[in-house]
């Protein structure tokens, strides 16, 4: 039994050892700076040791503005995404001809540059001297005024960054919701036709079951997305999302490290933590949510 443990932690050294030198030592480094006062990173030298940076960071307007942005992303994108693509892999579940031509058409922005589909999504949305753009020309056609999403009302700014992010991680979450239902075993569903049950009620009682855990997985994988999210805006809006109030919590990051008024490691150390700190809580309220709503086989 000895002998079998130790070939078995032996197996496990190499991804030990990728994961402490990618994953832990940076988490722990990134802690460290996150509490040391004037950090510069050419001569490795900091002026003190205390949670300035924190108090800094959690007062400064543009992280507040980036962090209202970050939540109203993950509150409107991750539970329509998912709502969306259940809807849509249940009605693939049910197509019998073409189903593969289908799944194909529904994945392909899935394999696509994300700035190439942000540099559409700013043609269709976008007012320019020339033209309103395509989606203002379809609400003028029902007497409606037109908007400038890209360069307009904060709402209108926020619509489009949540349509795009909805749309580009809708994809991958369809691939995996019909997998899910093509893995429900049918003797379940013969049982409640036999029965004489209800549609509605055979995809509440035996559907949304069997597939929860699969809900919960993208569920938690998307809100870690939604928190993470930085390239859709840059996509849409630009590189100077401040001056547009449409940063995210990774570009206010990156800007203290390398954007305009970047060189501060330590604010940006600082709002990394904060944000793992929020990813780990909502991760584990969705951990215990699932003890009661997620079930298994």
């Amino acid at each position: 039994m000895e002998r079998q443990s130790y070939k078995g932690w032996l197996y496990l050294l190499p991804a030990m050892l990728f994961l402490g030198a990618f994953l832990v030592y940076p988490l722990i480094d990134v802690f460290i700076y996150s509490f040391e006062e004037g950090y510069n990173s050419a001569s490795q030298t900091y002026f003190g040791v205390g949670g300035y940076n924190y108090s800094y960071v959690l007062h400064d307007p543009y992280f507040l503005q980036a962090l209202k942005n970050t939540f109203i992303l993950v509150v409107i994108t991750v539970p329509l995404s998912t709502l969306i693509a259940l809807l849509i892999s249940v009605g693939l579940s049910s197509i019998e001809k073409l189903r593969s031509l289908y799944q194909t058409v529904y994945f392909l922005p899935y394999v696509t540059n994300t700035l190439a589909v942000g540099l559409v999504f700013m043609i269709l949305f976008r007012k320019t001297p020339y033209t309103d753009g395509f989606v203002n020309l379809v609400i003028s056609w029902f007497g409606g005024k037109s908007v400038d999403f890209i360069d307009g009302p904060y709402w209108a700014k926020m619509f489009v960054l949540s349509f795009y992010t909805i749309w580009v991680v809708l994809p991958f979450k369809i691939l995996i919701l019909t997998s899910a239902l093509a893995s429900v075993r049918q003797d379940y569903y013969n049982a409640a036709k036999i029965d004489g049950t209800s549609k509605l009620r055979v995809f509440t009682r035996i559907t949304l079951p069997m597939i929860s855990p699969t809900l919960f997985y993208l569920i938690i994988t998307g809100f870690i997305g939604a928190f993470k999210a930085y390239s859709d805006a840059v996509a849409l809006f630009g590189t100077d999302l401040n001056a547009a109030q449409m940063n995210t919590i990774v570009g206010y990051v990156y800007d203290m490290l390398y954007g305009n008024g970047g060189g501060y490691p330590s604010y940006a150390s600082a709002a990394a933590i904060l944000l793992f700190a929020i990813v780990l809580t909502i991760t584990c309220i969705n951990l215990l949510v699932s003890k009661k709503y997620v079930h298994y086989e």
